[in-house]
């Protein structure tokens, strides 16, 4: 690492990637990348074995947790490994790697603290084979976010994601779900702290190996996200207060920090 250059570390959450793995590390401008850290959750297939023979640095659950546990992994050890800049990539392929340096970047100037990569700013995703009831379930539930957000980003659901070492120390991780409403999770945290949002378009592939939750899985994160968002309303209104909300840091908004059998650190 170049001397006054921040640690950039890229985290893959990954579940029988053995597929894609290869292309996705081939792609990363690995130049802008210090460490790359790969969490297996209890894959069937050969993803951990490729994993070593790249030279990841590698990290395997005993069994499948789930995609928020998983997360929960990536960004302890890249904290513990020193990241200032934590950046998720899917070693699926469908989000393209060479964007990392476009992904980091608002979080190098100092604009941003979080750094969303939006499928939905530039091409239509439909035409990259989005299937038509995800776009319009994506659109209706960012449209709701941003009110209760009270932002203007044009997606929240995407996994490419990254995220300044200060926005992920101040939040309680260990609170959130160990499935996929996670990311909806850390984004409620974050925005509770009003730590500053950007997006940068990024498109995506969809095809076989590409992982994509079925109808009925989005359904369920969908109806857990509507969960979230009243959960959210009402610690906000004062109405029902909940540690899952509150800063980690008592420095940051003078909040007092998280305690109890869910608190980490």
């Amino acid at each position: 690492m170049t001397p006054g250059k921040p640690k950039v570390v890229v985290v893959m959450p990954a579940y029988n990637a053995a597929r894609t793995l290869r292309m996705t590390y081939a792609d990363l401008p690995r130049e802008m990348v210090d460490l790359v850290i790969l969490v297996d959750d209890g894959s069937k297939d050969e993803t951990a074995r490729i994993a070593r023979e790249l030279g990841l640095e590698l990290f395997v659950h005993h069994r499948n947790y789930g995609y928020g546990a998983n997360q929960k992994t990536c960004y302890r050890e890249a904290l513990k490994a020193g990241a200032d800049i934590v950046v998720m990539v899917h070693p699926d392929y469908q989000y393209d790697p060479t964007l990392l340096p476009q992904i980091i970047r608002p979080i190098q100037e100092g604009l941003a603290e979080v750094v969303l990569g939006s499928r939905l700013m530039g091409v239509n995703p439909m035409s990259q084979g989005m299937p038509w009831w995800k776009y319009i379930s994506n659109r209706f539930l960012t449209w709701l976010e941003n009110k209760v957000f009270r932002l203007t980003l044009s997606e929240y659901h995407t996994g490419y994601r990254a995220f300044s070492r200060h926005a992920l120390e101040s939040v309680n991780l260990q609170m959130n779900s160990d499935k996929f409403i996670f990311d909806q999770e850390i984004i409620a945290q974050m925005v509770e702290l009003g730590l500053r949002f950007t997006e940068v378009p990024v498109p995506t592939r969809y095809f076989a190996q590409a992982s994509s939750a079925s109808f009925l899985q989005s359904t369920r994160y969908g109806l857990s996200i509507l969960w979230l968002l009243l959960r959210y309303v009402l610690h906000r209104s004062g109405v029902v207060r909940q540690l899952q909300f509150q800063s980690l840091d008592r420095r940051y908004r003078g909040l007092p920090a998280a305690s109890g059998p869910g608190s980490s650190g």
